[in-house]
């Protein structure tokens, strides 16, 4: 771990530069607020350096020791972070790569989504606070974390429609829906017109007995 002081200040950094971009969000207040009581524990292993994320309706506390539960936590070295950033199935990513995801998943893609959508500077404050190697390593860890919520929402959409429509076969493809329609509005239309016919058919009937 880096020096306690560097530790705290780089800390405190973040959390002004996280909180001064929720003030400019009307929203994130609200949304944060479903996620008060969750704790999300991001323990980067190389470099070393652990931070404590606690949410709340007037925003974020970051803390470098927490004793009590944790709601999610995710551990790896700052390039298997970084690694999500770029990848195109950050989820596949997520499951298959080396960092390790501990606890519940759901809260921690709330809270991504949140974050992913500020224009946070992640490199400044940390690189302000530990230096140039190891700031930029920590910031491509918080950055990777942070903006693979908004993909990894839109990854397991994807996914799941996938899943209903082609191999569950739950719900089938747009397509399909459109022409079973289709078919459907040729078939009442036959229907009327046999219908209409039948009617000629019985007019002439009933002249032909009178």
């Amino acid at each position: 771990m880096p020096d306690p002081t560097l530790h705290t200040a780089a800390l405190a950094a973040l959390e002004g530069v996280i909180n001064r971009a929720l003030a400019l969000d009307s929203r994130s207040g609200e949304q944060l607020g479903r996620l008060e009581g969750c704790v999300f524990s991001l323990d980067c292993t190389s470099p070393p350096f652990r931070a404590f994320l606690l949410p709340g309706v007037d925003g974020v506390a970051l803390a470098g020791h927490w004793d009590g539960k944790v709601t999610t936590a995710v551990r790896g070295e700052a390039s298997d972070f970084a690694e999500l950033a770029t990848a195109s199935d950050p989820t596949a990513t997520l499951i298959n790569g080396n960092l390790t995801l501990e606890g519940d998943s759901a809260p921690l893609i709330e809270l991504q989504k949140i974050l992913a959508g500020l224009d946070l500077d992640w490199e400044a404050p940390l690189v302000d606070t530990l230096g140039d190697v190891a700031g930029h390593q920590l910031a491509e860890a918080f950055r990777g974390l942070f903006s693979f919520g908004r993909m990894a929402h839109k990854s397991l959409e994807r996914q799941l429609n996938e899943f209903i429509h082609e191999e569950a076969r739950l719900s089938p493809p747009r397509l399909e829906l459109e022409d079973f329609y289709h078919d459907v509005g040729a078939l009442a239309e036959r229907s009327e017109r046999l219908e209409a016919k039948l009617a000629r058919l019985r007019s002439r009937i009933e002249r032909l007995k009178s």
